[in-house]
């Protein structure tokens, strides 16, 4: 399979269109929020506010969307939570996002007391959780997970469903927590590269500084605000070049596939075994 080759079945496995818009972009993925809401008969969405673009982007998008819906005669509702871990290093960031968004309702729970409680309950069970690095990167994946069961507990109180920030950069480097923030009911940002996630962020109208803020997954105590590119070993400017069908450095391209690879299992349902009965030798 040459590399052009390879890079398309990519792209049409992260539903990456060629073309882009902005101003028709979000039009089309607000009424996309309204219409599934209506059309699944639940009441709300709900979406953790971490600071960074993505929730920026998603959280304006499901507001302006239960708006249309509540204009409409409907009844709908955004949620919007913040989790954060004790005490956040980027909490007015992540409060300026909140004043932007304007949503209906926000719920703020400390994650800090039930991610501490699991990790105790795994030394007192005699779980060998590694040395301090990996000990924290396991608890960094629990609070992407105990992020997701505080969102799922609001949307079973609210009859609402949870909405996901994943995009096409973050999916195609596998750089999400399995059950934790890969888990979602809808993905309004699916199939976008960062950049283009950046501009839906500027059409909508939101401050610069957040738009074009480092991201980060900030879930690793002892790497507070490690940015994502640092973990990838290529920056976003090549990842999402690589997404919109533009030639990348061959090294580069070589680390993207291989992430891409290694990551399947996180994009797809739990393996099963087949329906057919296998035949002996």
């Amino acid at each position: 399979m040459t590399t052009q080759m390879r890079q398309q079945d990519i792209l049409q496995e992260l539903q990456v269109q060629q073309d882009f818009e902005a101003e028709g972009e979000l039009e089309r993925r607000i009424d996309f929020l309204a219409r599934y809401l209506r059309d699944s008969g639940r009441l709300a969405y709900v979406l953790g506010i971490s600071g960074g673009v993505d929730s920026l982007v998603a959280g304006a998008l499901a507001q302006r969307a239960v708006t249309r819906l509540r204009a409409q005669g409907g009844q709908a509702t955004f949620v919007a939570m913040r989790l954060p871990y004790g005490t956040q290093r980027d909490e007015a960031e992540a409060q300026r996002c909140i004043d932007f968004i304007a949503p209906d309702k926000v719920h703020t729970l400390d994650i800090r007391a039930a991610v501490e409680a699991i990790r105790q309950a795994l030394r007192t069970a005699g779980v060998d959780l590694g040395d301090a690095a990996a000990e924290d990167f396991l608890a960094g994946n629990v609070k992407a997970r105990m992020r997701m069961v505080a969102q799922y507990a609001v949307a079973g109180a609210t009859g609402g469903l949870v909405i996901g920030t994943d995009h096409a950069a973050e999916a195609l480097m596998g750089f999400f927590t399995k059950h934790g923030d890969g888990a979602a009911d809808i993905l309004p940002l699916a199939g976008l590269s960062k950049r283009r996630v950046r501009s839906l962020g500027f059409a909508l109208g939101a401050p610069a500084d957040l738009v074009n803020k480092v991201p980060t997954a900030d879930l690793e105590t002892l790497a507070p605000q490690r940015p994502d590119e640092q973990s990838f070993g290529v920056d976003y400017q090549t990842i999402d070049d690589f997404l919109e069908g533009r030639p990348i450095d061959p090294a580069a391209e070589r680390i993207i596939v291989r992430n891409y690879t290694a990551s399947a299992h996180k994009r797809s349902p739990p393996a099963r075994p087949s329906g057919q009965k296998e035949s002996n030798p």
